[in-house]
């Protein structure tokens, strides 16, 4: 959905990596990337990956690295880019309702996960929320079960990444709580970017 008009629309890691790289990473859509006012917007569906060492977790993990591949080739030719979505990556512990463990792992959380959204950092990304609000307890996810949004037990793992360029133009990110409240609510918060 975009108030202007979307441009070199592309679904999936196919159209930068080719076919013989993604195999079948595609076949789940969960990347989709348009240019919309000169910026090219990509918006993810990171897998959740399950349980920490299953067959899910280790699809995860393949995932987060062709998406590495995938923006170090984009951002070549579009350098004002944002990758915003679900990420299902709690990138610290201020992102989480709980204290992560080492030795008893959660999908999400582990050390591995927290790498992987670190590597898309050094790539030259600058998480837009993070550069507004250090603090903690402001989350982006909440469970439907046991009341987890209004004890607020949640997690932030809904991400916008900005390259460089657009990361200096940000004046402000959000978590709008608002249509979490209503009736019938997605289980997941709007994250807001202003420029």
């Amino acid at each position: 959905l975009s108030r202007l008009p979307l441009e070199e629309v592309t679904v999936g890691f196919i159209p930068v990596l080719g076919e013989a790289t993604v195999g079948e990473f595609d076949v789940q859509k969960r990347l989709i990337s348009a240019t919309v006012a000169g910026v090219r917007v990509i918006s993810v569906y990171i897998p959740n990956g399950a349980d920490w060492g299953s067959e899910k977790y280790l699809y995860k993990l393949h995932w987060l690295k062709l998406l590495q591949e995938y923006l170090q080739l984009t951002l070549k030719d579009y350098p004002d880019l944002c990758i915003c979505g679900d990420y299902n990556i709690a990138p610290d512990d201020r992102d989480i309702h709980f204290s992560t463990e080492p030795n008893r792992p959660v999908t999400g959380t582990t050390e591995v996960e927290r790498q992987a959204f670190k590597d898309l950092l050094a790539l030259g990304l600058g998480d837009a929320f993070r550069k507004f609000n250090a603090e903690a307890e402001q989350y982006s996810w909440w469970d439907y079960r046991a009341a987890a949004f209004r004890r607020n037990l949640g997690w932030r793992i809904d991400h916008h990444l900005l390259s460089h360029s657009l990361y200096e133009k940000a004046i402000a990110c959000t978590i709008d709580i608002t249509p979490r409240q209503w009736t019938k609510p997605s289980d997941h918060a709007p994250v807001v970017v202003e420029f």
